[in-house]
């Protein structure tokens, strides 16, 4: 598998999204895994939550920091991956599978389509010092 799957779009916080249905799933990308060290805690809002175009949903803690978690478009939160309460290393271990974090149903999908591909987002990376 390549560290970018072709098949999600990305963000520059370095979160990743998944058309699933009609539903949009989250989560973060292997550069910010990478960053973060052994995740150790994921805080995510519950299930019913409103969230804004990169507005705050959730925080993550590692062994080496405490980030914010930003959703890459407005909807309302509909799942939320519990698992993460007591297996957080799943972020470590499977960041696109079983490490997601929260699915959302959009308020507008089309906002999907204005997030960066795979391509677009490794360019973004190797931009930055």
């Amino acid at each position: 598998m390549s560290d970018y799957p072709s098949d999600l779009k990305y963000t520059n916080e370095h979160e990743w999204a998944k058309r699933d249905g009609d539903l949009i799933r989250i989560g973060i990308t292997l550069h910010a895994v990478e960053q973060l060290g052994d995740v150790t805690l994921v805080d995510l809002p519950e299930v019913g939550t409103q969230v804004e175009t990169n507005g705050h949903f959730g925080d993550i803690e590692s062994v080496k920091a405490v980030s914010e978690l930003f959703s890459p478009l407005a909807g309302e939160i509909v799942e939320v991956n519990e698992r993460l309460a007591e297996a957080p290393e799943l972020v470590n271990d499977a960041p696109y599978g079983e490490g997601w974090m929260v699915a959302i149903r959009p308020s507008d999908s089309s906002q999907f389509d204005g997030l960066m591909d795979a391509e677009a987002y490794q360019e973004f990376l190797a931009s930055r010092p």
